[in-house]
């Protein structure tokens, strides 16, 4: 299969109720969650910094940001995903990370925006605090159940 035949590759991450896809260009790894240096001054959904690989990056909630309502803070999440931004990194903390996928070029067509239904105030505050961060994050997807449910009938293959 040829590149354009399968589109672009995601990894997949829950991130609350809902299932996130990374553009898999902007993934640098993912890792256990490392300890948390709040920030005073740093808006809710930026947990603070942590020490990734002898760097201070920035931890983000992304529960927080695609659901600032829910009741459940991620006080302790799953996983962090370490995302580049130009020459900079940060951690995106998820609920779990799921697997990565090559979503024929038809389906992404199909599948919205990772910050579609964000909360407008908190997507400015990301722009207004990093652009590429609200970059990497536009470029995402949010996966519909009903893409979730195929993809798991069908396994791996697509």
């Amino acid at each position: 299969m040829t590149r354009a035949e399968v589109g672009d590759c995601y990894l997949l991450c829950r991130i609350g109720s809902r299932i996130g896809a990374l553009a898999i260009e902007h993934v640098v790894e993912t890792m256990r969650p490392l300890p948390v240096e709040p920030l005073a001054t740093a808006p809710a959904f930026v947990l603070g910094l942590a020490m990734v690989r002898g760097v201070p990056v920035p931890v983000v909630d992304a529960c927080r940001i695609l659901e600032p309502s829910a009741s459940s803070s991620m006080l302790s999440p799953a996983r962090f995903v370490s995302i580049k931004l130009g020459e900079r990194t940060a951690a995106l903390a998820v609920d779990a990370v799921l697997e990565v996928r090559a979503f024929a070029a038809g389906v992404l067509a199909d599948i919205p925006p990772l910050l579609r239904g964000a909360a407008a105030d908190i997507v400015a505050s990301i722009g207004a605090l990093d652009a590429k961060l609200l970059l990497v994050l536009e470029a995402g997807r949010l996966v519909p159940d009903s893409v979730w449910t195929s993809i798991k009938g069908r396994g791996k293959s697509e």
